[in-house]
């Protein structure tokens, strides 16, 4: 076998282990079986759900058979690790919804085939649903101590705090803990890998496989994806960085890699890619030296985006990128305008004024890129006025149906920085 272990450690993604001295060992010995838990909180995992996605893709391109655990029962409880407050319990309705999306962003990650490791895709509602409430307390429960339960530091922080702790939260470390158990039993899973905040459940549920079964089952997690400054990485001031492009753009999920700070690029570039270790350590060196260029997280965003959003997914963000630096704008959506210029200033006009014409210089007066029509032609005259990037070579242009950049959408430019939108409406 492949040295998984060694690859882990090299990128700084080993927080905790179980069984630290045979944990190596055990990994080299053969190929082994490991599982993830995501709970179905939304459609969409978002970015902070990548790392231990990665996680299980790289076990796999080591051999090993992962495991990728949709929680559509424990996510009807909600996991109070590093939580203040209780969730917001959601409907059966928005948990399938929810299952069936995220189960296709686990699919372009993970090799679903027939091979010794190919990965399993489970959902612990399919053996929990045929629980009855006073079996699982007989069965499961009575494997649960009390008091190791309330030692465990998601518990404890909780118990002191004003919201405290529902019985219900209270429960789901038995219901991942069985998760556990119910794996090694079903496809002799001995490996469950997560964030550290995940320490106590990981824990819990090989204290139940010792007690239920006998076994020794080992537990494994790995850094939680932060910024230097402790901060989450995946949140920015429009919400949270999604996995699916119908919740963030290509453009917009590249956007955000090509902006992380020095401080962090290095650590995401062993994180979230399969950069080989001399690579990155020359990025590293690049980026001492040549800190301006960028060249790490123009790197990191291609790479990420690649595995999320593919060949396309890059080629798109890329052209976004360039249309921002004067690249001609042509066969885009308006979806995709709209991202690219989400910042810009638009207007709606009647679609019959596009039909009948609109001189240029009035469409730079009405969208307020030009003062007055004085100011407007003298832009023209100076070659500074812009239709979808391309230079407007005669006071005389007209806009119409032509210069239409996406469905109903022109971009309007003065300089070499200011935009303006003009979107059409029917009347």
């Amino acid at each position: 076998m492949q040295d998984i272990f060694a690859e882990l450690q090299w990128r700084g993604l080993i927080h905790q282990t179980t069984a630290d001295d045979k944990l190596p060992l055990w990994l080299a010995d053969g190929a082994r079986t490991v599982y993830a838990g995501f709970d179905p909180t939304a459609d969409s995992l978002h970015v902070g759900s990548l790392l231990p996605l990665m996680m299980l893709r790289r076990f796999q391109k080591f051999g090993h058979r992962p495991i990728a655990l949709v929680g559509g029962a424990t996510g009807m409880i909600g996991d109070p690790s590093g939580k203040s407050a209780e969730r917001n319990l959601l409907s059966e309705e928005q948990l399938v919804a929810n299952v069936a999306g995220i189960e296709g962003q686990m699919r372009q990650l993970l090799e679903f085939d027939d091979d010794e490791n190919g990965a399993l895709l489970v959902n612990n509602h399919q053996w929990m649903k045929n629980f009855s409430y006073t079996a699982f307390l007989r069965d499961v429960g009575k494997n649960f101590p009390v008091n190791v339960m309330l030692n465990k530091d998601s518990v404890k922080s909780r118990l002191g705090s004003e919201a405290g702790l529902s019985y219900t939260e209270f429960s789901y470390m038995l219901l991942q803990a069985y998760d556990f158990v119910h794996l090694n039993q079903q496809f002799e899973c001995e490996l469950q890998i997560g964030g550290s905040d995940q320490w106590g459940n990981v824990t819990a549920g090989i204290d139940l496989g010792r007690r239920m079964l006998g076994k020794p089952l080992y537990g494994m997690t790995c850094p939680l994806l932060t910024k230097s400054d402790g901060a989450k990485m995946g949140k920015t001031e429009s919400g949270a960085i999604y996995l699916s492009p119908d919740r963030t753009s290509p453009y917009e999920f590249y956007q955000y890699w090509v902006r992380v700070e020095d401080d962090d690029v290095g650590m995401c570039l062993r994180f979230l890619t399969e950069l080989p270790e001399e690579e990155i350590n020359a990025l590293d060196r690049a980026r001492a030296d040549l800190p301006h260029q960028r060249a790490s997280q123009k790197r990191l965003a291609e790479e990420v985006t690649q595995l999320i959003h593919g060949a396309s997914g890059v080629k798109s963000a890329k052209q976004a990128s360039e249309i921002l630096f004067g690249a001609e704008i042509s066969d885009l959506s308006d979806k995709e305008l709209k991202q690219i210029f989400a910042d810009v200033p638009s207007i709606e006009l009647p679609s019959d004024r596009l039909s009948a014409g609109i001189p240029i210089v009035d469409a730079l007066v009405e969208t307020r890129l030009s003062k007055s029509k004085g100011e407007a032609r003298r832009t023209v005259e100076q070659g500074g006025a812009y239709v979808n990037n391309q230079r407007v070579a005669s006071i005389e242009r007209t806009l119409s149906q032509d210069d239409l950049a996406s469905e109903t959408v022109i971009v309007l430019r003065s300089g070499k920085k200011k935009y303006g939108l003009i979107k059409f409406t029917p009347q």
